[in-house]
């Protein structure tokens, strides 16, 4: 079974954007972009909520990962501007199932906070890879919003880059 990865941006304080959606205050120079970039090699499917795409959308940009097969998650937008980026706006839940069980490499959760919190409330994350960032944001888009429950998790690497960012890479614990 293909694992899913919450595989996500955050400041210190644990916000993965400003109130208004932006991250441009996160640093996009150095050695953990170029590991970022490599990372994706290891997936080939990629899952976002409506507002992540939205971001990309405002430049221009309609498939943000053309390597990987794309999905968004939104109940207001019915029509992708991109053949290749599958909407989904019904039975979330049942099609992420389905998307587990194909074939193929892991899966990526690059955002939103509402989509990875209905994911953790169905067991159906199985790693969570944070990319922390030397900021403090003070408020913004949260991480996650209220699962009902604590996740334990299982620390499985960590590398701390000279910008003063970390990845740490953890498993949810059944």
């Amino acid at each position: 079974m293909r694992k899913l990865k919450y595989h996500v941006a955050t400041t210190l304080d644990g916000f993965i954007a400003r109130k208004d959606g932006s991250f441009d205050c996160f640093p996009t120079e150095g050695e953990h972009v170029a590991d970022y970039l490599e990372s994706l090699k290891s997936y080939d499917a990629v899952l976002m909520g409506r507002r992540t795409y939205e971001v990309g959308l405002r430049m221009d940009v309609t498939d943000p990962y053309p390597l990987l097969k794309s999905y968004v998650f939104s109940r207001t937008m019915k029509k992708s501007p991109n053949g290749r980026v599958g909407v989904v706006a019904e039975n979330a839940m049942e099609v992420v199932r389905k998307l587990k069980e194909e074939e193929g490499a892991d899966i990526y959760l690059c955002g939103g906070a509402e989509l990875a919190t209905e994911l953790f409330k169905e067991g159906l994350i199985d790693e969570v890879i944070l990319k922390v960032n030397p900021l403090l944001l003070g408020s913004g888009i949260p991480l996650l919003h209220d699962v009902g429950r604590h996740i334990d998790l299982e620390l499985i690497g960590s590398q701390v880059y000279s910008s003063g960012v970390v990845l740490l890479s953890y498993r949810v614990k059944k």
